[in-house]
């Protein structure tokens, strides 16, 4: 069984024709065959029915996808390892940040790409649920996040810090001069929220839902960033946790009177796998900073 042929068997598996896949892997069509053929009579069984150009997957390739997967996964993280283990600190370090959590991580990238100029960073921002299937497949390397606590075997969490949720407003708003504000006085503004099934905006909607209370939502985007930025205009009201607005200087947190509400907020690696010395190493930088 060779690297090769997994990778061939794989790519006919997720296209379901052979032509394709054979093209996708930069092979003609008979080699890629012949190839899966060697395999299953290897493995003494059909992973494919023939039918014309088109194939489809049988029991046993079904069954054999998933430990082929994983095999090329071990492959690219012992790769890794052992790329690292040469290199020391170079290489490439992907880090996966859900969309509040970008104004801290944004402090801490030029302290250390100065320290380790020999690594390449690449941050990639989405949903908590996007990042996670990327760290299971190790296209990330960590994730950091506003996040539940959930009981997911495929991933250590560990906690970072808490922050409080709060009203975001302006400096310039004549709400900045609040001590607090309630949640019913909440549900009388104009706001403008994240997106739907964002965590934040789910518990929020969860929230006022109990409550009984009507918002008026004007606005949803999925980009924490250019929300802050119509907030910071004076005329938009956000609720959201405050350590998002901590590197804005021109904008106020009014805590919510009701109750006091919290985002606990994580680190995810991948339990049980190899961690890069440049994850470890960016994280120390990362804790100087919060």
């Amino acid at each position: 069984m060779e690297v090769r042929q997994l990778n061939y068997f794989i790519k006919a598996a997720e296209l379901l024709h052979f032509t394709e896949a054979a093209a996708a892997c930069f092979v003609t069509q008979s080699t890629l065959s012949q190839q899966v053929k060697q395999l299953e009579e290897e493995l003494g069984m059909l992973l494919f029915d023939r039918m014309g150009k088109h194939v489809k997957l049988t029991e046993a390739g079904h069954v054999f996808l998933v430990h082929a997967r994983q095999i090329m996964l071990d492959i690219k993280k012992s790769r890794q390892a052992i790329f690292e283990l040469a290199n020391m600190v170079n290489g490439e370090l992907r880090i996966g940040v859900t969309y509040a959590f970008s104004s801290l991580l944004l402090p801490a990238l030029t302290p250390f790409s100065e320290k380790h100029p020999g690594i390449i960073i690449h941050v990639e921002y989405g949903t908590a649920a996007e990042l996670e299937a990327k760290l299971k497949m190790a296209d990330l390397d960590l994730i950091l996040a506003f996040h539940e606590q959930v009981d997911n075997s495929g991933f250590e969490m560990q906690p970072l810090f808490s922050s409080r949720i709060v009203m975001a407003v302006s400096k310039k708003s004549s709400l900045a001069k609040l001590h607090k504000i309630s949640l019913k006085e909440l549900g009388k503004l104009e706001l403008i929220l994240p997106s739907k099934g964002f965590s934040s905006r789910d518990m929020l909607d969860d929230l006022f839902r109990k409550n009984n209370i009507q918002t008026s939502i004007k606005i949803e985007m999925n980009d924490v960033h250019s929300l802050l930025s119509m907030v910071e205009s004076g005329k938009w009201v956000t609720i959201i946790n405050e350590k998002a607005i901590s590197t804005w200087d021109d904008l106020i947190a009014v805590p919510i009177a009701d109750k006091t509400l919290y985002k606990q907020a994580f680190l995810l690696w991948q339990k049980g796998v190899y961690r890069k010395r440049s994850a470890i190493l960016f994280m120390e930088e990362f804790m100087k900073v919060i």
